[in-house]
């Protein structure tokens, strides 16, 4: 009797407990809006301290409908994932770096307080400190117009920033003085120096004068040197082919450029840009990159030998491809570690034991299906902290295990456990030459293949030096928002994505227009003959390249019953002659300008085929797009409505870059994405109440 009385409570209790859990772990069952995007927290860049406990991280949110994102400062415990929010100003902080002992993180912010037009509150960029354990943010920088890069000494006894003075030189001096306020083409240049303050006593120094334009800053530990990415001028266009790496010595005051013109000679085109540096612990390796549209990422590391410098170009798989700008010395040694794309999957490898461009091995140190963004290594090299999502979740901050399975420590985004998520897997075809191809798939909420065929859009990634990862991914292009309202989603990582060798990456020099179109319809034939996709409701969209090959798709006859086309290029001469970086067509025109090979860009062009249009299309931009100018999108609006009649509607976006960044101009496009395809394709949901 005494023994079932027990077992009785015992279950009441284990009961009672389960309930309680259940209760607390909410279950999924709401259907994702276009509201719910706006509830979304994004994690930009994390910092680790420097003994591994702690992380800083850049959080932006929402908060304001007529507004833009607002970033703030936060740190997390690594132990026990208590987080502590250090900012809460519209100040836009970033940046963020450790001081040497732990006890502060230095960061950028844009503070304004209304009524001061002093800095560091006139809203120009100062450099700020403020203690972990939180408290008041200490302006450690008040310079007029602000400062642009910063980084801390490794002892942490001063840091290091450039400020801006404008040289105005050249034949023509005298009248670009006369007349300051017009936009010239050249002649008027703002060129950078760079300062040192010492943290004790806070008097600054200029180290290097203001001969440059300095895109990137690294102060070595130990040895002191300076690197500088730099460029002639600010103009975007001279980043391509232009931009080098100096160093400035501070033991001989002398300077020197590691990438001369002629080290451009060995590269795949003479449009590639330097990005970001990095030392290692001992100051006398450097590691920097060379991007390029339409060809692999190179890795340079520059090493130093008494006064010898030695630069290598470093071994890599032609699987895996780098992705721009993030890398990182890992601890004492020579162990290089960098974010590597391979087959929609985003991981960190490390090149161990690095010598001369030639590592020992080659290791992985997050295996599986992982999306890593940002990491960073404590001083010592033994813990990670890196920037992941999930197939489930969006990114959030984890740390990763000897096992080399990673460990969440913040959960940034709770309202997503309640979300009927898109079922996301990977999908696989053969295009048209015999290639294999991949893309991700996303599906309804519970979508069964017994279901039946839904109707599909094929949402088609920017770049096209880029890829679709595999990953829960919420963005104003497609991904999520149209599983959630009863479409089949196909991203394809068309012929020039990254992550898929070497070789695939290049077939496009050459064949815009051509291969990746095919690998895209060929794609929807599969996803139509497995019974996904309605071959009688098809959609298109894509931004930018993937606004592009919209404009290519509906081309090639009416298979598409609607689309969406976003800052898309309708002429290759004309965005030559107008887009920030013209090393794009370039290289994909294999490295002829427009006059010297006309057919190559106009057979790149969906310009001539507008004449075989009949999708309706909705057409995206935003006014002020230097990338894909506007000209585009209102010709492409001009030839099919004026010319054509195809239904068309052009949105523009007054004020907007390459990328929408407004709060209204984002739902509206999402509103106008949703009621376009909905009106021409139906949807699943529409189609089960009819």
């Amino acid at each position: 009797m005494k023994t079932v009385s027990t077992t009785l409570v015992f279950s009441i209790v284990i009961l009672s407990v389960g309930m309680a859990a259940a209760m607390d772990d909410p279950q999924p069952s709401h259907r994702i809006s276009i509201d719910d995007y706006f509830t979304l927290t994004a994690i930009t860049e994390v910092a680790l301290s420097p003994d591994g406990s702690a992380a800083a991280y850049t959080e932006q949110r929402w908060e304001a409908p007529e507004a833009t994102r607002n970033s703030d400062l936060w740190v997390v415990d690594v132990a026990t994932g208590a987080t502590r929010r250090l900012t809460f100003d519209r100040a836009n902080e970033a940046a963020p770096r450790w001081s040497s002992d732990g006890a502060f993180i230095y960061y950028t912010a844009d503070s304004r307080r209304p009524g001061d037009d002093h800095p560091p509150n006139d809203g120009s960029t100062q450099i700020w400190r403020v203690p972990r354990t939180g408290g008041e943010p200490h302006a450690v920088t008040r310079i007029d117009g602000g400062i642009g890069r910063f980084d801390l000494a490794g002892d942490g006894s001063s840091l290091f920033f450039t400020t801006t003075t404008t040289r105005v030189d050249g034949p023509w001096k005298d009248l670009l003085e006369l007349y300051p306020d017009l936009e010239y083409g050249h002649g008027v240049t703002p060129f950078n120096a760079v300062w040192q303050m010492d943290l004790t006593n806070w008097r600054m120094t200029e180290v290097v004068p203001a001969v440059r334009v300095i895109r990137a800053l690294a102060v070595a530990p130990a040895t002191g040197r300076i690197a500088m990415v730099t460029t002639p001028d600010d103009e975007q266009i001279h980043a391509e082919g232009w931009s080098e790496v100096y160093i400035f010595d501070p033991q001989s005051g002398e300077t020197v450029n590691l990438t001369p013109r002629s080290w451009r000679h060995t590269h795949p085109s003479p449009y590639g840009w330097v990005n970001d540096v990095c030392w290692s612990a001992d100051g006398n390796a450097l590691a920097y990159s060379v991007d390029f549209d339409g060809y692999p990422t190179l890795i340079y590391t520059a090493e130093w030998d008494g006064g010898e410098i030695s630069v290598s170009l470093v071994d890599r798989p032609d699987e895996i491809s780098a992705k721009e700008g993030v890398m990182a010395w890992r601890g004492a040694g020579r162990d290089l570690a960098f974010i590597g794309h391979q087959k929609a999957r985003s991981r960190i490898y490390v090149l161990e034991g690095l010598s001369e461009g030639t590592p020992e091995k080659l290791t992985v140190l997050t295996p599986g299906d992982t999306a890593v963004t940002a990491f960073d290594f404590d001083a010592g090299g033994g813990a990670t902290a890196v920037i992941t999502a999930t197939i489930t979740d969006p990114p959030d901050i984890y740390v990763v295990l000897s096992s080399g399975k990673q460990q969440r420590i913040t959960h940034v985004n709770p309202q997503v456990e309640t979300w009927l998520l898109p079922q996301i897997e990977i999908v696989a075809w053969t295009s048209g030459d015999g290639t294999p191809v991949e893309g991700i798939l996303e599906l309804p909420p519970g979508y069964r293949p017994s279901d039946g065929p839904l109707p599909m859009i094929v949402e088609i990634h920017g770049g096209p030096t880029s890829a679709t990862r595999l990953e829960l991914q919420y963005w104003i292009y497609g991904r999520t928002l149209m599983a959630s309202n009863g479409y089949a989603l196909l991203s394809p990582n068309y012929r020039g994505s990254v992550g898929y060798g070497d070789r695939f990456l290049t077939d496009l020099i050459g064949h815009e227009n051509d291969l990746d179109v095919d690998d895209i319809l060929t794609g929807v034939d599969a996803m139509v003959e497995r019974g996904i996709a309605d071959p009688d409701r098809l959609g298109v969209m894509g931004w930018s390249n993937g606004g592009f090959l919209t404009n290519c798709l509906i081309t090639r006859g009416d298979r598409f019953k609607a689309a969406s086309s976003g800052a898309g290029v309708l002429d290759q001469n004309i965005q030559w002659a107008t887009q920030d970086p013209p090393g794009h067509n370039i290289n994909f025109m294999d490295g002829v300008l427009p006059w010297q090979d006309p057919d190559a860009y106009r057979k790149a062009s969906p310009l001539d085929g507008l004449g075989a249009v009949s999708t309706p299309t909705l057409i995206h931009v935003g006014g002020d797009d230097p990338r894909v100018p506007p000209a585009h999108s209102r010709a492409l609006y001009r030839a099919l409505r004026q010319y054509l009649g195809v239904p068309t509607e052009l949105v523009v976006y007054p004020g907007e870059p390459h990328s929408l960044e407004t709060y209204l101009h984002r739902k509206a496009k999402m509103e106008w994405d949703l009621a376009w395809f909905s009106h021409y394709l139906g949807s699943q949901e529409e189609e089960a109440a009819d």
